[in-house]
């Protein structure tokens, strides 16, 4: 793209804001729900692996970034360029070993850098800058992941496991005393846990929910089909019935893979 094709977006987002009624009255909170939906849209291209879809999507995130700021700047909080130069010089701070003198061994080094750079820069915590907008299990592995890199650290994933048994048996122990704020805690502690062992063996748990998700989806649609082939319904047949079409599903699904 060069500099005449990124002006001239700019340059129509800007007279959206002056010509169009619905362009004109967004702020950014009004438009930061649909900032999100087109970064997942991104993620959800990404998975499935269609390249046309991602060049799309993340056309309309730029244009997300672009809108963002030309609001704030009719506000004079920010400007395009602000922005543009405070993410090159992050990106020059932040990696000495491209463009200063620190030598660095492997790509787990620099991640170790890369949080000490970021304590220099005004945080006072390991575990600021992780954004609470950021789905559960999500928030979790970042919050891990940056603990980990200053050695706060299960020794092996072994260690995890036994963490995540532990848990388990406290929400046991309260679902037998049926205590419910105690249920959702300990319920809490344990997908915590979960995520924890799922990062020791490189799993994102996002990523690998978000796939049981669709697995679910795909073999719940297949039972649909047979049971509308038999010319029923759900209400048709009996729940043992339906188990037994669902272990059924699950199998000539999974031998179409093979």
């Amino acid at each position: 793209m060069t500099e005449n094709e990124y002006k001239e977006l700019e340059e129509i987002v800007r007279l959206l804001r002056k010509e169009c009624p619905w362009d004109r009255i967004q702020t950014n909170d009004s438009i930061k729900e649909a900032t999100l939906e087109e970064a997942y849209e991104v993620v959800e291209a990404i998975d499935e692996k269609n390249y046309d879809d991602l060049k799309k999507e993340l056309g309309d995130l730029l244009l997300h970034v672009i809108f963002h700021s030309v609001i704030a700047e009719e506000s004079n909080r920010f400007t395009l360029a602000e922005v543009i130069n405070l993410e090159k010089e992050k990106l020059i701070r932040r990696h000495p070993h491209v463009f200063g003198n620190v030598e660095v061994e492997d790509h787990n080094e620099v991640k170790k850098n890369w949080e000490k750079i970021k304590m220099t820069e005004g945080r006072t915590s390991v575990v600021e800058g992780i954004p609470k907008e950021l789905p559960a299990l999500l928030r979790a592995f970042r919050i891990q992941e940056k603990v980990a890199k200053i050695g706060f650290e299960w020794t092996t994933a072994d260690e995890a496991f036994i963490k995540i048994q532990e848990e388990l048996n406290e929400l046991k122990e309260s679902i037998n005393e049926k205590n419910k704020e105690e249920i959702e805690n300990e319920f809490g502690d344990l997908l915590f846990s979960l995520v924890n062992f799922a990062r020791l063996h490189q799993i994102n748990s996002e990523a690998a929910l978000r796939k049981t998700n669709e697995k679910f989806i795909k073999r719940f649609k297949f039972l649909e089909d047979r049971i509308k082939d038999e010319n029923k319904s759900f209400s048709d047949v009996s729940k043992n019935d339906l188990l037994k079409l669902w272990v059924e599903t699950k199998e000539l699904l999974n031998n179409q893979k093979k």
